[in-house]
């Protein structure tokens, strides 16, 4: 019995002591005093590329497909052959278009030669002046066959043109889903050319975003925006900068959104219509508090810093956050003086109230 009491008593001693131990255990947080400064800051933007002169290819005629001349993913010019369509029939019709065109002209000749005979035995008083007016009726009915003939044969040799299909641009070839002994009409599809030495990157920008002047730039219009950048998906940069060239000058009802358009050249065609990433437009906010992301506690749709008070305390406020960062810092435009102290480095771990050693 003896032994049971002194080892419980150990225990409680034990107890006691580690009670003590914690009652002494003191957490150092980082912190930092409010100040105002200018930083640039990104706004990001999902984006998806599209070539500035992007044309659906589709025949002009029905017929048989005789030859793809192209492959997918090829770099065409303007003018280059495409696609060949059977072409007999037109050329069929051409020719009889052509040689009713040359009946139709030898008809007009005659009428003028009796039209001409007429106006002249008329001036002798040989024929009446009926038989005048008929010649010439007859020769305006000639002259308006042979301007019909020749509009069928321009009409039959435009559609025999149209059994060769060119590229309209410059560009590369997107996919090609019928081969050669396919039938098509106006209606089908037959492949996409991408002109693709400028490409858009039409993204949506919110109307709170476009508008904002918290502390930054007043004058964004469109001639005013800073250069871009696009962000492929596995986040590397390219090479050449972009401009915002078109902004819609109305809010979708649906999305709230405006819908935005950035030019970047290609060059050198490392870009295709399709690939999706992000345009990423700096902007400059001006006399504005910048405090480190970590500093910023999300509860539900509040945003918080905790501020030290002077008995070394930690408070949380209530601050209110622009809606961009550079992924380090960010700004907050409300809930914040300049000279307040706030917790940085493990304000997650801040409780109400408790004291923060510097």
């Amino acid at each position: 019995m003896k032994k049971t009491i002194s080892l419980f008593a150990a225990a409680v001693l034990l107890a006691a002591c580690a009670t003590e131990t914690q009652e002494f255990v003191q957490t150092s947080y980082e912190t930092m005093t409010i100040v105002k400064s200018d930083v640039t800051l990104p706004l990001k933007f999902s984006a998806s590329l599209k070539g500035t002169e992007d044309v659906t290819i589709k025949p002009q005629v029905s017929g048989q497909l005789t030859e793809v001349c192209i492959i997918e993913g090829q770099q065409v010019r303007k003018g280059d052959v495409l696609f060949r369509i059977d072409s007999r029939d037109a050329q069929l019709e051409l020719e009889a278009a052509e040689a009713n065109l040359l009946a139709c002209k030898a008809q007009e000749s005659s009428a003028l030669l009796e039209y001409e005979s007429n106006k002249n035995l008329y001036e002798k008083g040989i024929v009446s002046k009926y038989m005048l007016d008929n010649a010439e009726n007859t020769y305006n009915r000639q002259k308006a066959s042979v301007a019909q003939a020749k509009a069928s044969a321009d009409r039959a040799r435009v559609n025999l043109g149209y059994c060769t299909i060119t590229s309209p641009v410059d560009g590369v070839i997107g996919s090609l889903p019928l081969s050669a002994g396919d039938q098509v009409s106006p209606s089908t599809y037959l492949t996409m050319v991408s002109g693709n030495a400028k490409m858009y990157a039409e993204f949506s920008v919110s109307e709170a975003e476009m508008s904002r002047n918290e502390g930054g730039n007043d004058d964004l219009t469109l001639e005013n925006f800073p250069d871009v950048t696009f962000l492929f998906k596995n986040g590397n940069e390219y090479n050449r900068k972009g401009r915002i060239t078109s902004v819609t000058g109305t809010v979708d009802k649906a999305t709230g959104s405006i819908s935005c358009k950035a030019t970047f050249p290609n060059p050198d065609g490392i870009l295709y219509s399709g690939i999706q990433g992000t345009v990423v437009l700096p902007i400059d906010i001006k006399d504005v508090i910048i405090v480190p992301q970590n500093a910023v506690v999300r509860l539900q749709d509040k945003s918080l810093v905790y501020k030290v008070g002077a008995d070394s305390c930690a408070y949380s406020t209530i601050v209110t956050a622009v809606g961009f960062s550079n992924g380090r810092n960010i700004a907050i435009t409300s809930g914040l003086e300049v000279g307040d102290v706030i917790v940085t480095e493990g304000a997650n771990n801040v409780v109400e109230g408790q004291k923060v050693l510097f």
